[in-house]
């Protein structure tokens, strides 16, 4: 689907887009790291740290990743051990890869260049039709329609369209009335500006309309319906899993990691090998390891994913072998003390840092 606009804005569009791109250059977020220093890489690893991430929650990342790959060049060149390194904590790891992967085909197919066109840059992985937009009024203010979920609230709320946003002809109705607003002249700015306004005013709860710029023609503001608009997602009752992790530590501290499958949760990353249950785990141990040693339940870990609750038990076992890694694409013993740049999962990742500790102060996991 072509993201271009050709269609001009409606009366009530420019209205609204007047009225945003007035309020951001008195209200808006002017200071952002992806703002300062603004070139297409910095604002398209913003904008794929900012899917389901909040602005707080992605800055440190932002300022850390880029520190250490400023272009295009430096990630497409960097291990994926290293970009996952960079991104652990910040979840939705498949956002990494695809940054990864896409950072190779811009070196191979584009020469080192950012894409300036629509259809190229949604071709990429992991930017679609509302990402590509967003990346090209930002950096080269091309007048592109965007719509994500800060976006899809202030147009649902606004104009009062009712049913999930998910539905397609809803997403259809939202995609119509975001290509109405979006301005001819100073797209970078109104762009921002409906970004923040959903992100800062327009929340999903407790929304700020008393200091919202739309306030005067908002149906859903006028009609009460603030807290029905966008119509909540049906979502099931959130399943639980078990599982048990095998913690093989050696004398000298280190553990037996693996690396995880791409797809799936925790793709790619290196991870305590997991199981249905303790005895699988042995068997896994005596096999791999070359060793039968028993293995001891420590405190569970709960982690909690976009669609079900994770527990996780880890199993305690020691290893006399400090033999290396038969195969280090796939597997690795890791130093909590010393760790190296290995994308690891954040609650495998604490965990790992408390054992390592727990080596002088055993009472942690007693």
């Amino acid at each position: 689907m072509s993201g271009v606009s050709t269609a001009a804005p409606s009366a009530a569009g420019e209205q609204v887009a007047a009225a945003l791109i007035d309020w951001h250059l008195r209200s808006g977020r002017h200071d952002l790291p992806w703002q300062r220093n603004r070139t297409p890489y910095r604002v398209w690893v913003s904008e794929i740290m900012l899917q389901q991430t909040q602005v707080a929650t992605v800055i440190p990342y932002f300022e850390r990743f880029t520190g250490r790959l400023p272009h295009v060049r430096a990630l497409a060149d960097a291990p994926l051990d290293e970009v996952l390194h960079l991104w652990s904590g910040l979840g939705y790891y498949a956002r990494a890869r695809n940054l990864h992967h896409a950072a190779a085909r811009i070196c191979s197919e584009h020469g080192g260049h950012f894409p300036e066109r629509f259809d190229a840059l949604a071709a990429l992985p992991g930017i679609g039709r509302s990402t590509a937009g967003a990346i090209l009024a930002l950096s080269f203010n091309q007048r592109h329609a965007i719509l994500d979920g800060n976006v899809r609230r202030v147009l649902a709320r606004h104009f009062a369209v009712d049913g999930d946003p998910g539905d397609p002809s809803v997403a259809r109705r939202l995609w119509a009335l975001s290509e109405a607003c979006t301005p001819q002249r100073h797209v970078d700015v109104y762009t921002q500006a409906i970004m923040d306004l959903g992100a800062t005013l327009c929340t999903r709860r407790n929304p700020a309309c008393a200091r919202c710029p739309l306030t005067e023609t908002c149906l859903a503001r006028h009609t009460g319906r603030q807290h029905q608009l966008p119509a909540p997602k049906h979502r099931p009752e959130r399943p639980l899993r078990q599982v048990f992790m095998l913690a093989a530590r050696r004398a000298d501290g280190a553990v037996w990691l693996e690396r995880r499958p791409e797809r799936g949760i925790w793709g790619g990353l290196w991870c305590l090998p997991q199981f249905d249950s303790p005895a699988d785990a042995a068997d896994y141990m005596e096999q791999k390891l070359g060793e039968r040693a028993p293995v001891r339940p420590l405190a569970v870990i709960e982690h909690a994913f976009t669609h079900f609750d994770l527990v996780i038990t880890p199993l305690l076992a020691h290893c006399a072998s400090l033999g290396g890694a038969p195969d280090p694409a796939q597997h690795a013993w890791y130093q909590a003390v010393a760790p190296g740049a290995l994308g690891l999962p954040a609650p495998i990742q604490r965990f790992l840092q408390r054992l390592g500790s727990a080596r002088t102060r055993p009472q942690l996991f007693d």
